[in-house]
């Protein structure tokens, strides 16, 4: 058997995977939705081009935002030695892992009423880690000497940097474009606590129709619509990622950072405020959680241990955040698996020459793309087809999780294998080790910081998720985000405290794997 056969039917166990828990329960729900008939009709319906339009709209104008604000940030990173750069780098990512749901409230402590420009900037708040990443790592690559030699030339700075640095960073900027483009026009919770009835998006149009509407063929139209979107960037993502790599590969490391100078320091002060707008919301959350009418207060900290004012729970604040780690875990153990399985995998493909690995590459970034309202009730329609219908196990929900954890770990360790040598695998194997000591030998070793650094990371996103969750938590079993959405959505002071205090505990916890995570973390480790 050949390398590439002996690759291509390995990418086939990944592929088996996202058959069975992604492409089945979609397809199921979208064929029960084409079978009532009506796709045409919500196709064609204004309201659902509406829908589109907001959607489109406030994704792009978040993306604007978050590429404006992230490539300060970027710079900094990438171009600069200051002291506290660490501090800097955990900062900014540190609102890209925090639940959905928990970004809503602490924007609703500025922004009581929600809105438009809520969502946009929450949105924004985000996907400023994925802009800062995602370019400050081909910054970091590119040599400084044809900007200097622009300079030289009596070229000013601003425009040393539109026509010199601009071009080389547009493969990056794309590539990061196109990621955040995509998390924010598939943004769920923030729209569901911030634009309330008013301001609806494709997401959240989605839960209603399936939730409380039952319209099928309605969330049926708008997923095929979704889905259609999803693709689009996810090709234009590919191709943008592609020319990043390409850009990468002709390029060493150099040492490029030194001490900002003249009209530098204006973009260190911008990347600066950045970081403060972007610790403002959180200081502003546990701030909340500790404030009542009668002063300050940890009554919301003290009632996790009550079901909350009048029983609104079933379970206790405490009992919840219990289950969000076991839950977590599992979905990260799972996602880990397939996830380093599948990087092995796509680093074989592309080595061997292989066209799949682009398949597998994209079908792995669907899950990102796709309506977790629309995996969560096609899990509850198709799964009782396994053996002891599986709707009624426990992993059903680390499952619908890791589906969405798998791929933000693919793209964290896919370029750090990339970076092993070729040849040091092929002198183990010419010594007569196997394939799997090869892997043992060589490749863990190298990679292993950058595992743990994903599985950390994975951790943190799978503890905060809150799509699928919401749908498929059973009440008696329920994750700490689903409680915070279903504390708000009740009356009472108590429960709003609650759910405020709920929140800062999951950011303690988000804060502590973030500055895990930058420690572990190598400079090649991926987009995020």
């Amino acid at each position: 058997m050949s390398s590439r056969t002996g690759w291509s039917v390995a990418a086939l166990l990944p592929l088996a995977f996202l058959g069975l828990f992604f492409a089945w329960p979609v397809l199921a729900i979208l064929s029960l939705g084409l079978r009532e008939g009506g796709v045409l009709t919500a196709l064609f319906d204004g309201e659902t081009w509406e829908l589109v339009g907001f959607t489109l709209g406030q994704a792009a104008a978040s993306t604007v935002v978050a590429v404006l604000a992230g490539l300060p940030v970027a710079f900094v990173l990438a171009r600069c030695r200051l002291r506290g750069l660490g501090v800097v780098r955990a900062a900014v990512m540190v609102p890209f892992v925090l639940p959905t749901v928990v970004v809503g409230l602490a924007f609703r402590t500025f922004w009581p009423d929600g809105g438009v420009l809520s969502i946009v900037l929450a949105n924004a708040f985000f996907n400023v880690a994925v802009v800062a990443r995602t370019v400050g790592g081909l910054w970091a690559h590119t040599d400084r000497r044809a900007e200097d030699a622009a300079r030289a030339l009596g070229a000013s700075r601003p425009r040393a940097f539109l026509s010199v640095v601009l071009p080389a960073l547009a493969p990056a900027i794309g590539s990061a474009a196109a990621v955040v483009f995509l998390f924010c026009a598939t943004s769920f919770g923030v729209v569901l606590v911030l634009g309330g009835s008013r301001y609806r998006t494709l997401e959240t149009e989605i839960y209603l129709r399936t939730v409380e509407l039952f319209d099928l063929s309605g969330a049926a139209a708008l997923s095929l619509l979704q889905f259609a979107a999803v693709l689009a960037v996810l090709v234009l993502g590919a191709l943008a990622r592609r020319r990043r790599e390409t850009a990468l590969s002709l390029r060493g490391r150099e040492e490029l950072a030194r001490r900002p100078s003249g009209g530098e320091w204006y973009v260190v002060f911008a990347a600066l405020a950045v970081v403060v707008a972007l610790l403002t919301p959180v200081v502003g959350l546990i701030t909340r959680s500790l404030s009542t009418r009668d002063g300050w207060s940890f009554a919301g900290y003290a009632a996790l241990a009550t079901r909350g004012d009048r029983g609104t729970l079933a379970v206790t604040g405490f009992d919840a955040a219990l289950n969000s780690v076991r839950t977590a875990f599992d979905a990260t153990l799972v996602a880990l698996v397939v996830g380093v399985f599948s990087a092995v995998v796509l680093v074989g493909l592309r080595r061997s020459g292989g066209r799949i690995a682009e398949v597998l590459d994209t079908a792995l970034m669907l899950p990102l793309g796709v309506s977790a309202v629309t995996v969560g009730f096609g899990y509850l329609v198709t799964m009782d087809a396994l053996p002891g219908d599986f709707r009624t196990s426990p992993l059903l929900v680390p499952l619908a999780q890791a589906l969405v954890v798998t791929p933000l770990i693919v793209r964290m360790v896919l370029p750090v294998l990339r970076a092993v040598d070729e040849r040091l695998r092929q002198a183990a194997a010419t010594l007569g080790a196997s394939p799997l000591r090869v892997w043992r030998e060589v490749d863990l070793p190298l990679v292993g910081r950058s595992l743990a650094a994903a599985a950390g990371f994975g951790y943190v996103v799978a503890l905060g998720e809150f799509g699928a969750t919401s749908f498929l938590a059973r009440p008696d079993a329920p994750t700490l985000p689903v409680v915070i959405a279903r504390l708000m959505s009740r009356p009472g002071e108590l429960n709003s405290q609650m759910a405020y205090a709920s929140c800062a505990l999951l950011m303690v916890v988000t804060v502590g794997c973030v500055l895990l995570i930058e420690r572990l973390r190598v400079p090649s480790s991926g987009e995020f």
